[in-house]
Formats: C-alpha cells, structure tokens, sequence
C-alpha cells in the first residue's frame, strides 16, 4: 500500500492543474452551506448520501459482480443505533460504535451469505433488509411499547451537509487507494472469474469478506449521520428497501467498475425520483422498475461507458 501511495503523490505532483481544481472544489463544496436555503441543503445532503451508499455499493457489489441489496438494513441499524444511544454517548464516540457496530454485523452477515453467489446471494440480502425490519419492529412494540424512535441529537442541516462531505472524502480517499491496490485487483478478478482467481492463489472468501465489511461500515455511518434529520423514525422509514434498488440503479447509472460513476449516476437519477415520487406516487415503484430495465437493456455501461466509447470513436484512427 505504501508503494501505491506514494506513486499516487507522484503522479499528482506532475498535475498541479489537477490538485488546484480539486482545491477549489472542495473550498467551494465546505462553502456550500453559507449560500444556499435550507431546502437546497437539503437536496445536497440527500445526494451525498446517495453517493456515498452508491460508491461503497460499487467498491463490493461493481468489482465483484455479487449483486447487495442490503444497504437499506446497514442504513437502518445506523439509524437505529443513533436513535437508541444518542443519549447516552458523545457524538464522537457515538460514530465510532456506530461504524464498529456496521462492520460487526457485515462480518457475521458476510461469513454467511459470501459463499452463495448469483441470485442466491442477491435474494438473501434483500430478505435480511426484511428481516431486520421486522425483528425491530417486534423489539419496538413488544418491548417499548411504540412504533418509532426519537432522535435527541440536535443537528442542523449544515452539520449533517459538512459531517456527509467528511464522510464521502473519506471514503473517496479510501476507494481511491483500493481500487490502485493488489486488493482492487483481486476484486476484479473475482468478478471476472471467481474460480480462476481462487487457483490463482488469491484469497477470495476473505477479500470478499473484508471489503464487504468496510463498505458496511460506510453505509451505517451514513445512517447515523442522516437520522437527525427526520428526529423521529420508524422502521419503515429508516430500512426502506426501495433504497437499496434506488442505490443500484444510480450506480449502473453512472457507470459500474468506476470511481466516479457513482456521482454521475446519483445526480440525475435524484432528480428524476425526486419528481416522479412528488407527481405519480402510486407509481413510483413501477416506473423505478422501468427505469432499471432501461438502464440494463440500453447502456449496462452506464454514462461514463457511454462517454469513454464516444471518445474512443473520436480518437480512433480513420482509413
């Protein structure tokens, strides 16, 4: 890793142009909250959530090829366990067993799913979102007697906005180094042919294991982070599982296998739910199917595949 790093800060040393841009942006990003209403802030939280579920969504599931739709329970359980300790523990140490929480669970969760594949392991992660909806819903009536939570954590929608930006640099950073890594490269070769990769000497249940719980951990912390904003939840707001099929389909939006793909992908999918969800409500699940299967069906590459072979085209040499 430390030769990866320090070819990364080599390279950027050659691309001032590059770091300044970068500079600017994130100036321009931390400044966002001093410029905008509450409602736009809004907006720009919910997207960062998206990208960040979307991105560690991508660093597992668009590597590996094993589909998640269990982002909706590591969500929920970060939203759960702010709701039920915020009381009791300082906000610093509260993220930290919230994060610690996320990857227990996914390890426990990882050792027993990871050895399925294909559609096996898809339909799994999408009952254990049910499941644990279901255990806590029976936790909150039968044992204390209400349906939701409150949250006595007192966030406005700048902290939450600058706590989010924190969280996806981070793991943008840690992507980042992954993907560069010889662990990136046994995730690709996982995907492309897991038996291939196991006679090739790479260790597939615990690469597999490993990412999928430092994925979960981002997932539960953006949770945890975005809970104080509703101040009051119940389980089906807090594990949605359209959530996890809205997260999907961003990705494949952008463009899976690729860093920034999630970003791309997050931006006009949020727009285009936030408007079908406000004006055919009835509908929304059905016109979200629609929208995946078009995605599938007509650009699997996603936008950035769309641009990459469009630039390829323009470069290529002509007879």
């Amino acid at each position: 890793m430390r030769a990866e790093l320090a070819a990364i800060l080599e390279e950027s040393r050659k691309k001032p142009a590059l770091l300044i841009g970068l500079g600017v942006l994130l100036a321009l990003a931390i400044a966002m909250p001093f410029s905008v209403n509450n409602y736009v802030l809004s907006f720009f939280n919910n997207m960062l959530g998206f990208v960040v579920m979307a991105t560690s969504w991508m660093l597992f599931s668009g590597t590996t090829k094993y589909i998640s739709l269990a982002t909706a329970a590591f969500f929920g359980l970060g939203a759960y366990l702010v709701a039920g300790l915020g009381e009791f523990l300082l906000y610093p140490v509260l993220i930290v067993v919230v994060g610690l929480s996320g990857f227990l669970v996914a390890l426990v969760v990882g050792l027993s799913t990871l050895r399925l594949s294909g559609v096996y392991f898809t339909i799994f992660t999408f009952g254990l979102t049910e499941l644990v909806r279901q255990i806590v819903t029976w936790y909150q009536v039968k044992v204390l007697g209400s349906v939701g939570s409150y949250i006595f954590i007192e966030s406005t929608a700048a902290d939450i906005y600058w706590r989010m930006l924190i969280l996806a640099i981070v793991l943008y950073c840690v992507g980042f180094l992954l993907l560069r890594s010889r662990i990136g490269l046994a995730l690709n070769a996982i995907g492309a042919d897991e038996t291939v990769a196991k006679h090739s000497g790479i260790n597939v249940m615990g690469v597999k294991l490993g990412v999928f719980a430092l994925t979960s951990v981002f997932m539960t912390l953006t949770g945890a982070i975005m809970a104080p904003r509703w101040t009051y939840i119940d389980p089906p707001i807090a594990f949605n599982v359209i959530a996890s099929f809205e997260v999907l389909i961003m990705a494949l939006l952008g463009g899976v296998g690729r860093l920034w793909g999630p970003i791309v992908g997050v931006v006009p999918m949020l727009l285009v739910s936030e408007y079908l969800s406000t004006r055919f409500p009835n509908y929304f699940t059905i016109l979200l199917g629609l929208a995946f299967m078009a995605i599938v069906y007509h650009i699997p590459g996603g936008i950035l595949g769309v641009i990459e072979t469009y630039w390829r085209k323009r470069r290529a040499p002509r007879p």
